[in-house]
Formats: structure tokens, sequence, C-alpha cells
């Protein structure tokens, strides 16, 4: 197996945040310095490049079925772009905090978006749906339930799970430490989050259960499950920490671990297909196959260290941004 670069594409600063359209025609990339550009997915052209946000963009999320395009930035707000002609359709403003967190409900009815202690759901035309009373802490990380009917968010102390429908709070999950990342597996069994203590906290919601795995070298900041949400694949050091989330789950259990030489930066599994991409500071981007004996499949040298990994929807390309702000396609071929 191995990874071919297919295209590059200079971005005008460092990649702080990449998405794939729903039908992978189109890549986002946002840049620290504001602009969004939009990318031909097979190619590499250039399209547009939107304004963006001044002082600088955050995050961007794609809804799931259609070309619509949200974006939060440093001026605090939400902005909602129509990829097909670049025009902003919409604006929201959250309050002054950067906008840090979006994520469309799967359905595609609202947008979930977070900005300092703030928490609101955004309807697809701007406007607000609901905002939540403001958090105990900034709002950290945010996960939808893969139904789509509750989200769950995170701050230093712990998570809650707001029903999405009547917006209440369904369950809270204490947590006395910093939590940068939550994930859902899909099955829906677990909610786990990697945290700055450092560790990984998963919860069983359904059965009032949670366990703790520690002894990570730094800080858990990226956390991804496989499509069988067997495997849960985390950072927080030099190694890939591959946990066995069948059966009982992975308490008790010895992780697989898969070496960098260098602490790792960023993990993802594709979506319906089980290879594992990592990163690591000194440009590395390696394939993984948790399930082989000889679980290496490829290794590739970048330029330099990548700030994110996002497989396509056919999980045949993988999108690798750059801290240098230069975006990369690598192609999987047999």
């Amino acid at each position: 197996m191995n990874l071919t670069k297919l295209w590059a594409a200079p971005i005008d600063d460092y990649v702080i945040d990449l998405a794939w359209s729903s039908d992978g025609a189109l890549l986002a990339a946002a840049s620290a310095a504001g602009p969004i550009h939009l990318l031909d997915g097979p190619t590499g052209e250039n399209r547009r490049a939107l304004p963006g946000h001044d002082d600088g963009a955050n995050c961007l999320a794609w809804h799931p079925s259609q070309s619509l395009l949200a974006t939060g930035g440093q001026d605090g707000k939400v902005k909602f772009w129509d990829a097909a002609t670049a025009q902003h359709t919409a604006t929201a403003d959250l309050g002054g905090a950067w906008v840090e967190h979006l994520a469309w409900r799967p359905d595609g009815t609202q947008l979930a978006a977070a900005a300092g202690r703030r928490l609101a759901f955004l309807r697809a035309d701007g406007s607000t749906l609901y905002a939540f009373k403001p958090a105990p802490k900034t709002i950290s990380a945010i996960a939808w339930h893969p139904q789509g009917g509750a989200l769950a968010s995170a701050y230093f102390g712990g998570v809650c799970l707001w029903d999405a429908d009547d917006f209440i709070a369904q369950k809270e999950f204490p947590y006395a430490n910093g939590i940068h990342t939550l994930a859902w597996s899909p099955d829906r069994r677990w909610l786990v989050s990697g945290n700055a203590d450092p560790s990984v906290h998963l919860w069983l919601p359904e059965d009032d259960q949670e366990f703790q795995m520690s002894g990570y070298e730094t800080k858990v900041k990226q956390i991804t499950f496989d499509h069988t949400s067997s495997h849960l694949a985390t950072t927080g050091g030099r190694d890939v920490c591959v946990w066995d989330c069948s059966g009982a789950g992975p308490e008790g259990r010895e992780p697989l671990m898969f070496p960098h030489d260098a602490p790792l930066c960023a993990v993802t599994f594709q979506h319906t297909h089980g290879l594992l991409a990592s990163a690591s500071t000194d440009g590395v981007v390696q394939l993984w196959s948790p399930e082989r004996q000889q679980p290496l499949r490829a290794t590739v040298k970048m330029p330099a260290p990548a700030t994110k990994l996002v497989w396509s929807p056919d999980d045949r390309l993988l999108a690798v941004g750059s801290e240098k702000g230069i975006l990369y396609i690598l192609k999987v071929e047999a």
C-alpha cells in the first residue's frame, strides 16, 4: 500500500481547520489569517476564497447534505456561505468570545455553535433556535449523538448532554479536570473525552458506568473511533494508542501501540473502512491497519507538521493541512 501526493495548494497561513463537503467535490480550508479557501477535491484548483472573519477564522462545518458552509471566527460570529455561488448568506453573533466549535446536527436541521461559555443552536438562515444558559466554564468541545437527538458539551468540570428538541439537560457527567475533545462511538455506546490530566475517560451513558485510562505522556487532544466502534485511537505522546472497545471495554486491557519518532499531532480513522492515519511533529504521516499482525501500511514524510488530517467521504483521499500554510492531498493506492 502507498500514499502518493495527488496535489498541493498554498493557503495564506497556518491551516487551522479543514473539511470535505458531503459529496467530496470541495475541500474547505480555514486559515488562521481569516480567509476561507474552497478547493476542488480531485484537482486542487482553488475555486474561491471567501473573506471569512476579521482577525482570523477558527472553525468550519459543512452542512451534511447541502452546499452550505458555516464558519466561526475570532470576531464572535458564525457566518453562513453558499459554496455554489460563494455568497455570504447569513451571520449570527454569539456575543464577542471567539467561536471555536461548530457542528451540524446529523439531519442538518440545526447548527451547534460554541463561543466562550455560550452555546447556541442556530438555523441555516442564521437565526437562533435556542441559546443555552452560560456553561460554568469555557466550552472546550462539542459532539452530536450519532442519532442526532442530543449534543454533548464539555467544559472544565464535566460534560452536559443537552436534548436537541426540548433543550433540557438529559444527563451531566462530572469530570474534575480540563477536557480537550469529545467523541461518540458510531454504535452510540461510548462517549469519550481526551483530557488535560492527561488521560482518556469513557462513559456508558445508557448504563451509568465510566472508565478511565491514564499514563499518557502529554495532554490527549485527539481521539477517533473506527466505523465498527471496536477501536479507539488516541494521541497523547509519541505512540498512537489503540484501545479495544468491544465487549466489556478497554479498562484493564493493554492498548496496541503504533510508534512515531516525534510527538503526535493528529490521528483519524476512515469513515467506513479500517485504515488509521496518524501524523507527528516531524512531518511524518503513517497509515495503519490495527487488525493486521504487521499494522504499518505506509509512511510519507511531509515538509511540515500536520495541523489537520481529514478523510474524503469515500475514504480514498487524505487531506493534510500544515503549519506552513500548504494543503496536501494524499491518495491511498494498493
